[in-house]
C-alpha cells in the first residue's frame, strides 16, 4: 500500500485514528476519557502558591486540580482562564498554561499576542504575501488578540481559510468573555482524535472513516507489535521501556562485529526513534544509550536525530550528550502513555504504561 491513509475508527468503543505511510503505522492518535484532553481550557480557580517553586496550584471542576508553572501577580480565590497543556503524572495535578490558544486546521489565534503571522515553513514569498493580505481581510483582533496561519495553510483555498479564521476568532472571543465567576468551570473539552486528525495530519492523504477500518487495514496487528519494547531494526535492535523516572533507550548492533557496525545501527536508530515514542505516547525525561562508537561519531548522531525530530509533531529538546556517554531528550507529555497494553477486548485510553 502506497501513500498516506488516515483512518478514523475506535478501539472497543474509545474513538482512535491513526495515520499510515506507505502501509505502516506512523501515527496513533486514542482517547482519554478519564483524564483532561491537551488543549481543554477551563476558568479555574486559584487556590494556593507553592513557595520555593514559584507556582500556584489551581481549583478545576468535579474536585480536580492544576498546576501553574508561574504565580506572579496571582492571589488565592481568584478566578483565570487556563488551558491544559498534557497529562498529569499519577497522583500529580494537571499542567496548565494562562497562555490560552485556540488552534485549528489553518489558523491559530492568539489572545494576549497580538500582531498577524505566517508560519516560517511557508518559504514562497508570493505565498506568504498573499496570505498576509488574505488574513488582514479576514482578521481584526484588536489591540490585543493575534493571529498566525498555519503550514497546513498552503494545501487549502482561500475560502476554507478565511472560514477558519473567522470560526477560531469567534471562539476566541466567546471563551475570553468567561474568565469571570466564583466557581471552576469548563469551557472547550479539547479535541478528540478525529478532530486532531483533521487538525494535524495536513498533507494529502486517503480517508478511511467506514466502521472496522483498523481491522481492515491491519492498524491492530501493528498497534500489538509496537506494544512490545523490542523494535528491529535492519543494523541490530533497539529496545524503548518506560519507567517512573524515565524513558531507556537502549540500542544494539546485534552479530554484527566490523568496525562500521555501531556507527550504522545508532544511525538507524536515530531515525526510527521519533516514531518509536510518537507511537507509544512516551514523553518525559529520556535517555539513550547508543552502541559503543568514538566520540569522532557523536556528531553524525546528532546531526541524525535533529533532522529525525525536526519533522515530530510532539515539542521535544535534544539536551545533549552526558559524561557516560548517553544522549539526553526532554519531550513534552501530549499523549498518554499505553505502551504494552493489549488493544484486543480491552481499551488502551486512559491508561499507563
Amino acid at each position: 500500500m502506497k501513500g498516506r491513509t488516515i483512518i478514523l475508527d475506535d478501539i472497543d468503543g474509545i474513538e482512535a485514528a491513526a495515520l499510515l505511510v506507505d502501509g505502516q503505522l506512523d501515527d496513533l492518535l486514542i482517547d482519554t476519557p478519564d483524564a483532561p484532553r491537551p488543549g481543554a481550557v477551563y476558568r479555574a480557580i486559584c487556590d494556593r502558591p507553592l513557595k520555593g517553586q514559584g507556582g500556584m496550584m489551581l481549583r478545576l471542576p468535579e474536585g480536580a486540580t492544576a498546576f501553574l508553572r508561574s504565580a506572579k501577580g496571582l492571589r488565592p480565590g481568584q478566578p483565570m482562564l487556563v488551558q491544559v497543556t498534557g497529562y498529569a503524572d499519577d497522583g500529580k495535578a494537571v499542567p496548565v498554561t494562562d497562555r490560552v490558544l485556540f488552534k485549528s486546521r489553518f489558523a491559530i489565534v492568539t489572545p494576549g499576542k497580538p500582531g498577524v503571522n505566517v508560519s516560517r515553513q511557508i518559504t514562497d514569498d508570493d505565498q506568504r504575501d498573499a496570505l498576509l493580505v488574505l488574513a488582514h481581510a479576514h482578521f481584526d483582533g484588536g489591540d490585543d488578540t493575534g493571529l498566525i496561519l498555519r503550514s497546513s495553510c498552503a494545501y487549502a483555498t482561500e475560502d476554507e481559510i478565511a472560514e477558519d479564521i473567522a470560526a477560531m476568532h469567534d471562539l476566541a472571543q466567546a471563551i475570553m468573555a468567561e474568565g469571570e465567576g466564583a466557581e471552576p468551570e469548563a469551557l472547550t473539552e479539547g479535541d478528540g482524535p478525529h478532530t486532531l486528525a483533521w487538525r494535524e495530519w495536513t498533507i494529502p492523504a486517503e480517508v478511511v472513516t467506514e466502521p472496522g477500518g483498523f481491522a481492515r487495514q491491519g492498524v491492530l496487528d501493528q498497534i500489538d507489535a509496537i506494544g512490545q519494547p523490542r523494535i528491529p531494526l535492519s543494523e541490530g535492535t533497539m529496545y524503548v521501556e518506560a519507567t517512573r523516572a524515565l524513558v531507556a533507550v537502549d540500542v544494539n548492533t546485534g552479530g554484527d562485529t566490523s568496525p562500521a557496525a555501531a556507527l550504522k545501527v545508532n544511525l538507524a536508530a536515530a531515525r526510527v526513534l521519533p516514531r518509536a515514542l510518537r507511537l507509544r505516547g512516551l514523553g518525559g525525561q529520556i535517555a539513550v544509550d547508543f552502541a559503543p562508537m568514538s566520540k569522532a561519531h557523536r556528531k553524525q548522531v546528532e546531526q541524525s536525530l535533529r533532522a529525525a525530530f525536526r519533522s515530530d509533531a510532539v515539542e521535544t529538546s535534544l539536551v545533549g550528550w552526558t559524561t557516560m556517554g548517553l544522549f539526553e531528550l526532554q519531550r513534552k507529555r501530549e499523549r498518554l502513555a499505553w505502551m504494552g497494553l493489549p488493544v484486543r477486548g480491552t481499551s488502551v485510553a486512559g491508561k499507563r504504561a
